[in-house]
C-alpha cells in the first residue's frame, strides 16, 4: 500500500491543519524540518528563529505522543537546504506514493511547492488554508470590480458573514468602527501589565545552543528567551490579554511610552502567524470580554477589526497582486537603508527607543512601525525593497504575505494606493503627540527649521514637495498642497536644503 507524505511548514503548528486531516495516522508520515533556507534566505532575528524552530519541535513532540508518525529533520551541518531536498529524501526513504500540504503562506513556497509533482512524479495535492477565516478566492470575489479596495468595507462584510457584533445587519453600538475613540495619548501614570513570559524548557535551551552557534552574526538579541512556544502557552498568553490588558488596548492602541514596548497590546501576533493560535478563537476571547464587562467596546470592536479586518484584508491583496506586488515602487524610492535602523545610533530618540525595543523583542507595536520606523522610511524615500528585508529580518511574526502589503503598501505607499487611501506621513507633532519620545530627543520637535529642528519636520514638507506630481492629485492631500502651495519660496527653499542636508548625512 502506498504513503502519503503531509509536510507540516514551520508557521502551521496546529492540530486543525487541513493536510493532517486528508492522511492516514497510522499508516502515513508527517515531514517537518528545519533547512537552511529558511533561517537564511534573510538574516532573521535571533529571536524568530529561536521562537520557530523551538515551536516546531514542541509541535512535533505532542503530535508524536498524539500518535502520529514523525519525521522530524533537525538543523545541523547534514541538514537538508531547501524544503525541496527534504521532501526528496523523505520520499526516498518512506515510500512515499502522494504528497498533501496545506497552502503556504509565501508565493515563493508556493512556487517551490507547485514543481514537486513533475519533479518527483507523485501527485501533490495543496489544500486551502482553513485556519483563515476568508479564503483566498472569497477575497477575490469580493474584490473584482471595485475601483478601490479598501479594508473597512471588506471589514463590514466578514463582520456580518460571521455574526460578529451585528444585529439585524447592524453594527452593535451604532458604528462599525471606534477608531475616533481609539487614539488617545499616552498617560504619564500609565502602567501597563506585562505580558506573559516563560521559561525555558530543554527543548528550547538546546534551540538557544543551536542559534548560538549557527547565527551568531544576525539581528537583535537572544536572551532573555521568554516567549511562549506551544498552544498551551500560547492560549494562557490570550486569556492574560483578555483579563488585563483588553479594556485599555482600544483608548491607547496608538500610544507609545519609552520603556514599555508592549502597551495594551496583545502581543500574540507571534503565535497567530504560526498556527498556535486561531483567528477564531482570538475573536471568541475577546467577546466574551465584552460579555463579562471585562473591556468596553471599543477596545473590543479595535481588536476585532486587527484580527478579522486588516489580518484577513493583507492576506487577500498580497495573494491578488502577487507577484507584481513585490516589486512595485510607486514614488521611485531609491535611497539606501540608514545604518542607525540596525544599531539605533542616531540622535532621533523615537527611532533609537523603536530599534531598541525591536532588537530586544523582535516586536514592536503597529504605531512604531508604522508611524516612526516606517514613517522615516517613508519620508526619507528608502527603496521598498531595503525596507521590507528589514522588517522581514527583525520581527518574529513577519511572513511575507502579512508583512508585504503592510510594508509596500500601509507604510510606503510603494502600491500607489491599493491599500492606503494615502501616504501614512506625519511631520514630528504626531510623534509628540502619541507618545513621550521626544521630551528626551537632542532635537526639538517645536522647531521646524535649521540642525536642531526635528528631521521629521522638513522631512515631511520635503517629502510631499518631491512627490507633487504623484502625490497632488490625491483627494485626502489637497488641503495640505494648499498650504504648501501657500508657502514662501525662502521656506520652501529652506526645507529642501535642511532635508538634503540631514539625508546626505545619514550614514
Amino acid at each position: 500500500m502506498g504513503r502519503t507524505l503531509c509536510l507540516v511548514l514551520g508557521d502551521q503548528l496546529s492540530l486543525d491543519l487541513p493536510s493532517l486531516k486528508a492522511i492516514d495516522k497510522k499508516n502515513d508520515i508527517v515531514l517537518m524540518c528545519e533547512v537552511w533556507r529558511e533561517a537564511t534566505y534573510v538574516k532573521h532575528h535571533k529571536k524568530k528563529i529561536a521562537f520557530l524552530f523551538s515551536a516546531m519541535r514542541h509541535f512535533a513532540k505532542q503530535l508524536q505522543a498524539d500518535g502520529w508518525k514523525i519525521d522530524y529533520q533537525v538543523l545541523g551541518a547534514e541538514a537538508d537546504s531547501t524544503f525541496t531536498s527534504a521532501v526528496r529524501n523523505a520520499i526516498e526513504r518512506h515510500g512515499i506514493t502522494r504528497l498533501v500540504v496545506t497552502m503556504p503562506g509565501e508565493y515563493r513556497v508556493w512556487t517551490e511547492i507547485n514543481e514537486w509533482a513533475n519533479l518527483f512524479n507523485i501527485p501533490v495535492e495543496i489544500l486551502e488554508d482553513t485556519r483563515f477565516i476568508s479564503t483566498i478566492d472569497e477575497f477575490k470575489e469580493w474584490a473584482e470590480g471595485r475601483k478601490q479596495l479598501r479594508m473597512e468595507y471588506f471589514y463590514r462584510v466578514m463582520r456580518k458573514k460571521m455574526d460578529i457584533l451585528v444585529e439585524k445587519g447592524k453594527p452593535v453600538g451604532g458604528k462599525w468602527n471606534y477608531d475616533s475613540e481609539n487614539r488617545k495619548p499616552p498617560d504619564a501614570h500609565l502602567h501597563p501589565p506585562e505580558p506573559l513570559t516563560f521559561e525555558a524548557d530543554k527543548i528550547t535551551r538546546d534551540v538557544l545552543e543551536l542559534v548560538n552557534q549557527h547565527f551568531g552574526d544576525h539581528f537583535g538579541d537572544l536572551y532573555p528567551f521568554e516567549l511562549a512556544v506551544t498552544r498551551e502557552q500560547a492560549l494562557m498568553v490570550l486569556s492574560h490579554f483578555a483579563e488585563h490588558r483588553l479594556s485599555l488596548f482600544g483608548d491607547y492602541q496608538d500610544a507609545m511610552i519609552q520603556g514599555q514596548p508592549w502597551m495594551y497590546h496583545s502581543v500574540i501576533s507571534f503565535y497567530l502567524n504560526a498556527g498556535l493560535l486561531n483567528p477564531r478563537e482570538v475573536i471568541e476571547a475577546s467577546l466574551f470580554a465584552l460579555k463579562k464587562g471585562i473591556a468596553p467596546l471599543n477596545a473590543v470592536e479595535g481588536f476585532i477589526r486587527q484580527v478579522l479586518g486588516w489580518r484577513e484584508y493583507i492576506r487577500g491583496i498580497y495573494w491578488l497582486f502577487m507577484p507584481e506586488y513585490k516589486s512595485m515602487n510607486a514614488l521611485s524610492a531609491s535611497r539606501s537603508l540608514p545604518g542607525f535602523y540596525w544599531t539605533g545610533d542616531t540622535r532621533m530618540n523615537c527611532i533609537k527607543q523603536c530599534v531598541q525595543d525591536t532588537a530586544r523583542n523582535a516586536y514592536a507595536h503597529h504605531i512604531q512601525r508604522l508611524m516612526v520606523l516606517g514613517n522615516f522610511a517613508l519620508l526619507a524615500g528608502i527603496h521598498p525593497e531595503e525596507v521590507n528585508e528589514w522588517f522581514m529580518i527583525v520581527y518574529a511574526d513577519a511572513y511575507e504575505w502579512v508583512e508585504l502589503p503592510n510594508v509596500s503598501g500601509m507604510t510606503l505607499f510603494a502600491d500607489g494606493g491599493i491599500v492606503a487611501s494615502k501616504p501614512y506621513a506625519s511631520s514630528g507633532a504626531y510623534i509628540n503627540k502619541m507618545s513621550n519620545y521626544c521630551g528626551s530627543c537632542s532635537y526639538s520637535v517645536t522647531k521646524k527649521a535649521g540642525p536642531d529642528a526635528c528631521p521629521f519636520n522638513y522631512m515631511y514638507w520635503d517629502f510631499l514637495m518631491r512627490n507633487k506630481d504623484q502625490l497632488q492629485g490625491n483627494q485626502r492631500l489637497g488641503m495640505i498642497y494648499k498650504s504648501l502651495e501657500r508657502m514662501k519660496e525662502e521656506r520652501k527653499e529652506e526645507i529642501r536644503q535642511d532635508a538634503a542636508r540631514f539625508l546626505e548625512n545619514l550614514n
